[in-house]
């Protein structure tokens, strides 16, 4: 214990060694710059008059840069991290520092001495620039520069795709540390402008189409996709070619993944099947669109599953005063929050609590006064829900409805329900009850001063239970991959491309609308298989095999987004739309609602169909039969929203 209680000393006492060392090497500098400004300015024969003057001055001179610099926090960074901003912090210092040494030596001057020629003065300013700061840049250069044979047994020899800022970056870190063991040997760019150009001394070889040859040419051990607003065809396109070569290749994630966090060789990862599915990149000012979180307090539901955490992550780093974070799940909620912490969030709040509990939802409310909500909490499985129809109803309709209720109660300034592609023309009891929560947004459009909202959205890559995992576990036991049907297509979109599309949405909410994410171009489910098979390198109907299962009942071959009675209109954002049509009649959908939960209440599993469709005022399609055979096979290929 003592060692320990000894280190915080230790670690103070280098500290300021290291503070002390710069600011004496500054001093040196600084006289020896006003020295040369003598010679300079009288071409080395110094006048007798003058001889004295620059013993009785210099101490003046280092004192009062050394102030400025003090006062500039000058000491307070490592040299070898030097960067273009603090070059003009320098330049900052040294010219205040060159003024208070004019002002000093123009009030006062040595007695029986002349006053310091103006001349030597601005040369001695201009000295003092290049040393001080050409001092750190050297320090810099030196340290960004391991010698040639340093780190080549061990290092690996890494080609960058993409010379804009982030490839600027990932280059400079490789260089700054050693430790991380990568060698940067050039940069492929498509813009035949920047063809041998250097960055940082890594020269350009060529475009993307030159991959193949500067891959011989340079013995490359892995390339690195520096591109982060890259479309899915371009990185399908390097990594085919990586494959073709043997050569390992890592990305940088997207914009949706990066807008929280800074580029650095740590986010670095594999390459994944939603980085190679051709989606055009949404870029998103997130701290445009999201002013009406900052300073507010946010309550995320389900904050530990897969949409809600990436809500806590995106609404963590936008500016809030508190973020609620609810859950019924202890692990989830424990994850996320440790999660933000270890990052460097303090506001938060993580609550234990089930949103169907109505007690238990008005004492957070209560305590808390939450003046945004999104309410991501949700059962979301297709089969399950077949097999659990009360918690269904429980879970996705009622505390919906609870939510809405205390959301108006406790003047919540804005509520925005995560939605899914389910809920259009609804077969399934999951949908249904999704349709219904829906209907119950919609409902409060006039009535409420509370800004309610729902956001529709398809299958998200990545989530819990979505076709991605499955995939993965399939492959991982070597086979077969299970698709339904060749031509089945689905939407698909990755979990922080929804959520900042989420957040977006719920700024421009009016009261009562039903937002729907634009989508994309479906993708098929057999592409999918075969992507997510070659990149964890196998090869499609050799090493792991598909198999054609057949559709399902009640599995629909192509999904829709919006139902056949909504208008669809644009807003102001271009992935965002807006359905519109007439709301249920509030008597029968309150009076659906009341009698779903005196069933659900009394257990009453056989009578919740005779009310849940015809308080949305359609018919279920599929028989009980069809429902069953639905069942028996849980390794669906349509992932969940």
């Amino acid at each position: 214990m003592t060692e320990f209680a000894d280190r915080p000393n230790s670690w103070a006492a280098r500290a300021l060694l290291h503070r002390l060392g710069q600011a004496a090497l500054d001093a040196v500098l600084i006289a020896l710059s006003y020295w040369l400004a003598f010679a300079l300015r009288f071409d080395d024969s110094v006048p007798r008059r003058f001889d004295s003057l620059y013993g009785k001055t210099v101490a003046i001179v280092v004192c009062a840069n050394l102030a400025v610099f003090i006062a500039l926090r000058f000491y307070t960074k490592w040299w070898r991290f030097t960067s273009l901003r603090d070059l003009q912090t320098i330049c900052a210092g040294v010219i205040l520092g060159g003024f208070a040494v004019t002002t000093i030596l123009t009030v006062w001057h040595p007695a029986h001495s002349p006053a310091v020629p103006r001349g030597v003065l601005f040369i001695d300013l201009v000295l003092t620039l290049l040393t001080v700061g050409g001092a750190r840049f050297v320090v810099r250069s030196v340290m960004e520069r391991p010698p040639t044979g340093d780190l080549v047994a061990s290092g690996r020899r890494v080609l960058i795709c993409g010379a804009g800022e982030a490839g600027n970056i990932l280059i400079r870190e490789m260089q700054r540390n050693r430790t991380l063991g990568y060698i940067p040997v050039g940069i492929i760019d498509d813009d035949p402008r920047k063809r041998g150009l250097r960055v940082h001394g890594v020269k350009t070889r060529g475009t993307r189409e030159q991959l193949p040859r500067v891959l011989r040419e340079q013995h490359v051990d892995e390339v690195i996709i520096a591109m982060p607003s890259a479309p899915g065809a371009v990185r399908r396109e390097i990594v085919e070619v990586c494959r073709q070569f043997g050569v390992k290749c890592t990305t940088l994630p997207g914009l949706p993944e990066l807008i929280t966090g800074e580029v650095t060789v740590r986010r670095l990862r594999e390459v994944r099947v939603e980085d190679v599915l051709g989606r055009a990149p949404v870029e998103v000012d997130l701290a445009k669109v999201a002013r009406y979180l900052n300073g507010r307090t946010v309550m995320v539901t389900g904050a530990g599953g897969s949409i809600g955490s990436e809500l806590c992550r995106q609404v963590a780093a936008l500016g809030v005063r508190r973020l609620l974070m609810v859950d019924h799940s202890e692990n989830n909620l424990f994850e996320i929050d440790l999660e933000l912490r270890d990052n460097g969030s303090t506001n938060l709040v993580a609550v234990i609590a089930d949103c169907k509990d109505e007690a238990s939802m008005e004492q957070c409310f209560r305590e808390y006064r939450p003046q945004i909500v999104f309410h991501a909490a949700a059962y979301k499985h297709v089969p399950m829900m077949e097999l659990n129809p009360l918690q269904a109803v429980a879970n996705n309709a009622l505390a919906t409805s609870l939510m809405a209720d205390l959301a108006e109660r406790f003047d919540v300034e804005r509520f925005c329900l995560i939605s899914t592609d389910k809920a259009v023309e609804p077969k399934t009891i999951m949908g249904a009850t999704k349709a219904l929560a829906e209907r119950v947004i919609e409902a409060r459009a006039e009535s409420s001063r509370t800004r309610f909202a729902a956001v529709r959205f398809g299958n998200v890559l990545g989530s819990s239970g979505s076709v991605l995992p499955i995939f993965r576990r399939q492959i991982a036991g070597g086979g077969p991959v299970t698709v339904t049907h060749p031509e089945m297509t689905r939407f698909f979109m990755t979990i922080p491309e929804a959520v900042q599309l989420v957040l977006e949405a719920t700024g421009i909410a009016e009261g009562g609308d039903i937002f729907v994410l634009d989508m994309g171009e479906p993708v098929r489910i057999l592409d999918l298989a075969h992507r997510t098979i070659e990149l964890s390198g196998h090869r499609p109907g050799r090493d792991i095999q598909i198999e054609i299962t057949g559709i399902r009942p009640g599995e629909r071959l192509h999904e829709e987004l919006f139902n056949v009675d909504e208008q669809v209109r644009p807003t102001r954002y271009v992935k965002v739309l807006r359905a519109t049509r007439p709301p249920l009649a509030a008597a029968q959908l309150r009076a659906g609602l009341t009698e779903l939960a005196r069933r659900v209440h009394a257990r009453d599993e056989q009578g919740l169909a005779e009310v849940l469709w015809p308080t949305l005022g359609v018919g279920r399609e599929q028989s009980a039969e069809g429902e069953l055979g639905y069942l028996q096979d849980h390794t669906s290929t349509e992932a969940e929203t």
